[in-house]
Parts: C-alpha cells; structure tokens; sequence
C-alpha cells in the first residue's frame, strides 16, 4: 500500500515526461527549427530572392575585384611579366664581348634568368612574323643585332633594375639598353588600386548586405510577433525565441552567395572570348586562376557570417523589448 500511495504522489507532482537534454537532442531542436525556417523562407520567394539578390551583387562586386588581382598576378607571373631589361649590342661586338656581358648578368644575385638571342636567331624569327623575307634574303650582312633579356628575381626592385642598366652599359660591345621599368611601375600602381577598390567595396557592400539582411528579418519578425509574444508567455528564452532568426540570416547569406558565384560565372563568360584573343596577341593562353572549391567556400561562408549579423543586428532591435500583452 505504502508503494502504490509513493507511486500516485508521484505521479501527481510530475505529471509531464522529464524532457531528455543532450546534444542528440539539441540537434533534433535545431534541425526542427532549420526546417520551419527554410519552410517560411520557401514560401515567401518573391522576398527571399530579391534579398538573395541584394546580397549576391554585394558579394560579387568584391569578390570579383579579388580574382581580378589573383589573376593579373598569375599572368604577369607566367608572361615573365618581372621586370627587366634588354641589351641590344653592336654589329660588329666579338663573342667574347657579348658572353663576358650575358655572364656578368647570369651571376647577378637580383637576375632570375638571361635570354639571349643570336644575330642569326634575331633574323629567323623577324623573317617568321615579317613579309620581308625574301628582302632580307638580298642583303650581303644580317642587319639584325644579338641581344640578351634579363628578368629581375622576385623580390627585386627598381634599384636593382637601374644598378644593372648601369653596369651594362658601360660594358663595351653594348649599344643600347633598354630598361622595361615604366611597366613595373603601372602594373604596381594598378595592383595598388585594384587591392585598395577592393577593401573600401568589400566594407561598404559588406554593410550593405548586412542591412538588407537585418531588414528582411525584421519583416519576419513583426509577421511571426503575436507567436513570439506567446513563446514568450510560456517561458521560452531569449535564445529560443532567437534562434528562428537566426536560420534566416544563414539561409539569406548562403543564399546571397550562391547567386554571387552565379553573378561571377556569367562574368566569367561574357568577357571569356575578348581576353582569349588580347592573350593570343601576346602568344599567351588564357588560365583562370582563383575561382576554386575554396575561392566558394570562403564566398558561402562569408555570406552566412554576414546573414547571421544582420539577423542578430535585427533580433536585438525588436526582441530585445518584446512586450507581452
């Protein structure tokens, strides 16, 4: 009798299942709340695209700029776009001369490498490119001179370039020395803007899409509060009545950046056939450097971790002073 009165008072004073805490459950409750949230995401398209939208061009723009800079790096690394110069000597320079000359730069620590080229491989490839062949066929001497072209290591810089202009032009059987030093510095320059356009755009439309987030979600907010009032009444907490909103800022920016990556593609594409044929004019193909599995990755993480902002920015302006009627 004692055991059976034990059990009834029990089962008086608990009369609800004790819920089971855990991560198991814990990721049952997010995955429920992912679900609801993709549900009411889903079923507001014409919102949920035009945010994906916003947040796409956002992302694109700056994310662009950076495969811009990638990939102008990667083509002047493999067009030997180093800086450098190119020593044309004399007619009638000796061998000596021009080895000593071509030796000298090959064992300077500030030279990557030396190409030169013979008066008689100057001839073949000029009668190659040129419709003058047979022109040059009837003159008794090569009017072409040897040359030599050095290529600055990495690392190296202007002063190295203007030391070795110095030293060779004073070598004899030299005649001119042409120094290629005016690209560097454009290329430089360019590289410069590119990176600082870069920054300001990747802030500026980083907020950007942080407010067209934290706005969406306010929407959904005010159009979910009369349930959020009664979450509210039953004693569900903060972080339970956030976390909702949260789901949204994910699904808005992993959202945003697929269409960023889309955006980018299309660009890809459209000025694919142009830069094919300005690299073919240079005797270069066309490799496309950047847009990766990681380049995407870091675009979609991005895109969430701006979404998550922008609906934490939103929750803590209008739940922060939820009133219960």
């Amino acid at each position: 009798m004692s055991k059976s009165r034990g059990s009834k008072s029990k089962l008086s004073r608990d009369p609800w299942p004790r819920n089971r805490s855990g991560l198991a459950a814990g990721g049952r409750d997010h995955l429920r709340v992912a679900r609801e949230t993709l549900h009411f995401v889903s079923a507001r398209m014409g919102t949920s695209l035009l945010v994906w939208l916003l947040v796409g061009i956002a992302l694109a723009l700056p994310a662009g700029l950076f495969l811009l800079q990638v990939n102008l790096g990667a083509m002047t690394d493999a067009w030997d776009g180093r800086p450098g110069l190119s020593v044309y000597f004399q007619l009638d320079a000796s061998d000596p001369a021009i080895q000593e000359v071509v030796e000298t730069l090959r064992g300077d620590a500030s030279v990557h490498g030396v190409t030169f080229i013979s008066q008689a491989q100057a001839l073949a490839e000029f009668q190659s490119y040129a419709s003058l062949s047979d022109a040059l066929e009837l003159l008794d001497e090569n009017p072409l001179p040897a040359s030599a072209r050095a290529v600055l290591a990495g690392g190296s810089g202007l002063a190295d370039l203007q030391r070795l202009a110095d030293m060779v032009t004073s070598a004899p059987g030299v005649a001119e020395v042409s120094v290629e030093k005016t690209w560097l510095e454009r290329v430089t320059e360019i590289t410069r803007v590119i990176s600082r356009l870069g920054i300001m755009l990747g802030l500026l439309f980083g907020i950007g899409a942080v407010l067209v987030t934290a706005t969406s979600v306010r929407l959904a907010i005010e159009a979910r509060l009369e349930e959020l009032r009664v979450l509210k009444l039953v004693g569900a907490t903060d972080g339970q009545i956030r976390r909702p909103f949260l789901y949204f800022g994910v699904f808005y920016g992993l959202g945003g950046g697929l269409v960023a990556a889309m955006l980018i593609s299309l660009s890809l594409l459209v000025v694919e056939t142009p830069l094919t044929n300005l690299l073919g004019s240079y005797s270069q193909n066309l490799e496309l450097a950047g847009f990766d599995p990681s380049f995407l990755g870091v675009l979609f993480a991005i895109g969430g971790v701006l979404g998550v902002l922008g609906a934490l920015l939103a929750a803590r302006a209008r739940l922060g002073n939820l009133e219960i009627l």
